[in-house]
């Protein structure tokens, strides 16, 4: 498979600040989002509400060896991001991975991907919307839980079609509602852990819990593996800042900063916090999966009222991931409307540099997913969610090996454009190929309905049938151009 011509600085997949891949009506995005936006979306986007949520789960398979589970994924997801930090420091563009591998790949791994990654979000919006309905129909019964949703999604939607910095700001303060969350855990845990909480009657336990009940890994070390594929998921996100440098002030020095920066926001929010759950708690403990984790552990230090303390920080994190989900989902279908992988009109602007068909298609798409979760949530939304649900995993794979391509174009076209690089390259590339490999055939053993073999094998199908669809148009774009006289 051909590959596209060099690209040098002009060219629109490449250039950075305001311009970008559309070539038709419209300004162009504008660099809306300021650094203050970037810091905190790169700092949020590793925190989704799969942490707050689905933790529990993982702590009751593995036991206190889900820490390890963690671990290996977030060492999976630092070696993913700086392989994309390198292409995106290198060529800032709102199409991210699937511009690079439209370049690295072929045009139909940049159509099939870009078309895969929007389908993702689409499903999620659908997901977080209805999530976050249920918690305000639980605070607000007035409203029908499908009252909820709808205002939720059309709020999210003005912001993001008012302009990119009002995505910005908004997503600023959800992000930062997350982070100072999980701070203040962090801090009141430890604090518990040690008896040093002023009010606490949680017994001075340090880390004896992680191995007084059954050992460190009381399913054995196989739990490690479920436990990965219950929080791999969670991870979803983080790079979400490489599409989102392209609208902001300095492109490249933002990507950097969140590529350098991901090994401790991970460490710190992911590994710390459930670190501190797991300490203060037995792994075995009911609450953990009758309450969720960290309602069970601000339960046990006497925090007053943690559910709904727990219910508000989830309440942010849904409107979080559907602010960044639509915000995500728009730029990859602009991205495609510029590359000619979607209708024209996907790749315009207006005048304020918002792409508003874009995002209008990709709520239209939301609003008729949650539609679908509550008309049909065991039938036809189940289907949506097993076809995307290791559509995440694939994007990984291609970022990795669209960094094995561009690496080499980079170095022999621009290598002043090389200002991050990827670690042991390329050893560490293909040990993270391998990696992800087996975590997608792991998960071919998980038979459960809707489990890890049905997610797979539906989300290949998926996949490959837009793989068809990206060689028939290729096919018939070069018959279309080998009749048109010169």
């Amino acid at each position: 498979m051909t590959t596209r011509p060099p690209l040098s600085d002009t060219d629109p997949v490449t250039t950075t600040g305001s311009t970008t891949e559309s070539t038709t009506a419209g300004p162009g995005l504008r660099a809306g989002l300021k650094n203050r936006h970037l810091s905190m979306i790169a700092i949020g986007g590793v925190i989704g509400a799969g942490l707050f949520v689905g933790s529990g789960s993982g702590i009751a398979a593995a036991g206190p060896g889900i820490l390890i589970s963690y671990a290996l994924v977030g060492v999976l997801v630092v070696l993913v991001m700086r392989m994309l930090g390198e292409m995106a420091a290198a060529n800032p563009t709102s199409g991210s991975f699937s511009a690079y591998a439209d370049r690295a790949l072929g045009r139909w791994a940049g159509f099939t991907i870009g078309w895969l990654y929007w389908f993702f979000w689409v499903v999620v919006l659908a997901v977080e919307a209805t999530a976050g309905a249920k918690i305000l129909a639980g605070w607000v019964p007035a409203v029908p839980q499908w009252g909820w949703a709808l205002i939720v999604m059309v709020v999210l939607t003005v912001s993001n079609l008012a302009s990119v910095s009002s995505y910005g700001e908004f997503e600023f303060w959800f992000a930062g509602i997350k982070v100072v969350a999980i701070a203040a855990f962090i801090v009141l845990g430890s604090l518990a852990l040690f008896g040093l909480l002023p009010g606490s009657d949680h017994p001075a336990t340090g880390f004896s819990n992680l191995t007084a009940h059954g050992g460190f890994l009381p399913h054995g070390p196989g739990a490690i593996l479920t436990g990965v594929l219950m929080v791999v998921f969670s991870f979803m996100g983080s790079e979400i800042v490489t599409l989102a440098a392209g609208e902001s002030e300095d492109p490249r020095g933002a990507v950097t900063r969140a590529t350098n920066s991901v090994i401790w926001r991970i460490a710190v929010f992911y590994l710390g916090s459930i670190l501190i759950v797991v300490s203060l708690l037995r792994w075995d403990d009911p609450a953990i999966l009758k309450d969720g984790s960290y309602v069970a552990a601000l339960s046990s230090i006497g925090i007053p009222h943690a559910a709904q303390i727990m219910n508000a920080i989830v309440l942010t994190s849904v409107l979080s991931c559907l602010n960044s989900g639509l915000y995500t989902a728009s730029r990859m279908a602009f991205s495609l409307g510029g590359r000619n992988d979607a209708p024209a009109a996907f790749g315009r602007t207006t005048q304020r540099g918002v792409p508003r068909t874009a995002i209008l298609a990709s709520v239209v798409f939301g609003f008729v997913a949650v539609a679908f979760n509550y008309l049909w949530p065991d039938t036809v939304f189940q289907f949506l969610l097993n076809s995307s649900g290791a559509i995440a995993l694939f994007v990984w794979l291609v970022i990795c090996f669209s960094q094995l391509r561009m690496r080499r174009i980079l170095q022999r076209e621009a290598p002043e454009k090389l200002i991050v690089k990827m670690w042991l390259f390329p050893y560490l590339t293909w040990a993270t190929i391998a990696l992800i490999t087996f975590v997608l055939g792991y998960m071919l053993t998980d038979t459960a309905n809707g489990g890890g073999r049905d997610q797979v094998v539906l989300s290949t199908l998926v996949a490959a049938g837009v793989v068809v669809i990206a060689l028939i148009r290729q096919r018939l774009g070069r018959g279309r151009e080998a009749v048109t006289p010169s």
